[in-house]
């Protein structure tokens, strides 16, 4: 089994992290990254900075701009993504941005890099299953998961381009906007997970807008998975290259939240 597999095989919902890359630099994304992992955290994402991430809210915008000031580039995401390999030869890492970083010199160019840096997985925000070959394919030659993103406004027409050709998990984002900003409701949450899993032979991961252990614990109950980013990115942005305490500190009450949420209501 890969290593995405083994996450969310554990007989319980698994708890997905994300953070910036290189915020607030990027040596000290190291201890943001460690900190995710001894808290608890089964999958961490590892988000590309850009200049124009569409997707996210003002916490995220604001980390892309401080890891970009610091001077983070493509090849130093790979940098810190190869150490925390050989630091956490079993965790799962994805890298999570837009098109235009992971394009730029090639899709296989991305795709070999992506291996000799130990990624499982890769979300590209702004590629589309209708543009799959920009980089689809490389991605699945190479043994990366491409993780596609699934929105309310996925309908059952629509689901099966979805999925075709994702693998390691199907991210629902579970509002129509961007990120950290607003928090879905419960019952349209349970609606469309079940509608998802009735079709997905892949985990159901839902993010967006969650960011307490009680939210978390909510959506864990009908989801394989929760991810959690903003809230994350949030103390990065408060507490700068002394952020890893209370990272682990967060992602601990979260995992414990998400990795108990079954047991509640058994």
């Amino acid at each position: 089994m890969s290593r995405l597999s083994n996450a969310f095989a554990k007989g319980r919902p698994a708890l997905v992290t994300f953070v910036t890359g290189g915020d607030p630099t990027p040596d000290a994304t190291a201890s943001v990254l460690d900190a995710l992992v001894e808290g608890g955290a089964d999958v961490i994402e590892l988000g590309m900075p850009f200049t124009d991430p569409m997707a996210d809210g003002p916490a995220i915008q604001l980390a892309n701009l401080r890891s970009l000031g610091a001077g983070t580039t493509t090849a130093a995401i790979f940098s810190i993504a190869a150490a925390f390999r050989s630091r956490h030869p079993e965790v799962p890492l994805v890298l999570m941005g837009y098109a235009n970083p992971m394009t730029i010199r090639g899709a296989d160019w991305f795709a070999a890099e992506c291996v000799k840096a130990g990624v499982d997985g890769v979300i590209c925000v702004d590629i589309p299953p209708e543009e799959d070959p920009e980089l689809g394919p490389a991605l699945r030659e190479a043994g990366v998961s491409l993780i596609r993103l699934a929105t309310p406004t996925t309908d059952h027409a629509r689901l099966p381009a979805v999925l075709e050709g994702s693998s390691g998990f199907l991210y629902y984002v579970s509002v129509a906007g961007i990120t950290g900003m607003q928090q879905a409701a419960q019952a349209s949450i349970d609606e469309a997970v079940a509608r998802i899993k009735a079709s997905a032979t892949i985990p159901v991961a839902v993010g967006f807008g969650v960011r307490t252990p009680e939210q978390a614990a909510s959506i864990a109950r009908v989801a394989d998975g929760v991810v959690v980013g903003s809230a994350l990115v949030d103390l990065v942005a408060k507490h700068g290259a002394d952020a890893a305490g209370p990272v682990k500190e967060l992602t601990a009450a979260l995992a414990a939240a998400v990795h108990s949420a079954r047991k509640e209501i058994a």
